[in-house]
């Protein structure tokens, strides 16, 4: 039964090794959540005392991949509302009354929210985006999580708006940290391609990555980021570049 002086939202988060983030994470919303279902995949730090500190409910699972986990989150939910989110996210105080004021007053089935990245203490107002998420959803709207791992897509069925105010993530420590995930990320969608016989081309290869630059830093004004702006754009092409050698490299340990 929801706690009468909250709201009836399950708060849905997977975890491992998150000491850093997710005390953050869960004061952004354990004032307004009824429940808390965190997912963990054998932290070896105190991501799972911390998350109990908040009245989290903890599950050790083994980990299944990015989609599949948050899918084991997602089941676990019992509260008319499902609010998703990453241990490096954090909402802001106008989106949290955003959520209190659709929860209340609801007039749709799902509520897409606006990550803004927090990238060496700064928050990037035009390198990454819009970026848009459909994260808080009715529990009656069959919501589900597909797409390629690691970049996941929650859907449902119904009607979709989106809230006022930002979604923080703080999702990189240092330069080291952001690019180490590049290499790491773009070789699981290369994977992924893989399992899905999309086929390499080369000109993927070649066009792509170029496009992919020019898109984050000209189109969507990343130069107005700085110098930040311009290492979004240039992880954002080397990313590119680094799925489609992936995926040939693995065409290549096939053949």
């Amino acid at each position: 039964m929801a706690d009468s002086n909250k709201l009836p939202i399950s708060v849905a988060i997977i975890s491992f090794n998150e000491e850093e983030n997710i005390g953050r994470t869960l004061d952004s919303v354990v004032d307004i959540a009824s429940e808390i279902i965190v997912v963990d995949s054998g932290s070896s730090d105190r991501t799972r005392e911390l998350a109990e500190g908040y009245g989290a409910t903890v599950y050790e699972e083994d980990w299944k991949g990015h989609i599949l986990q948050k899918n084991s989150a997602l089941e676990k939910c019992g509260q008319e509302w499902i609010l998703s989110l990453d241990c490096d996210e954090v909402l802001s105080d106008e989106l949290r009354r955003s959520i209190v004021k659709a929860v209340a007053d609801p007039l749709a089935e799902g509520y897409v929210l606006n990550r803004k990245t927090v990238y060496l203490g700064k928050v990037l107002e035009h390198a990454w985006q819009p970026d848009h998420k459909l994260r808080l959803v009715k529990r009656t709207s069959a919501p589900r999580w597909g797409g390629y791992d690691p970049h996941d897509v929650l859907s449902i069925t119904g009607r979709t708006l989106l809230l006022e105010g930002d979604l923080f993530h703080y999702s990189y420590k240092d330069v080291r940290d952001h690019f180490n995930r590049v290499v790491h990320y773009s070789k699981l969608v290369a994977e992924s391609y893989r399992k899905d016989e999309r086929k390499f081309r080369l000109y993927n290869l070649l066009i792509n990555p170029a496009y992919a630059f020019v898109k984050e830093y000209i189109i969507k004004m990343g130069i107005r980021d700085g110098i930040r702006g311009l290492a979004v754009a240039v992880s954002v092409a080397t990313y590119t570049f680094l799925k489609y050698y992936y995926l040939w490299e693995l065409e290549q340990e096939k053949e």
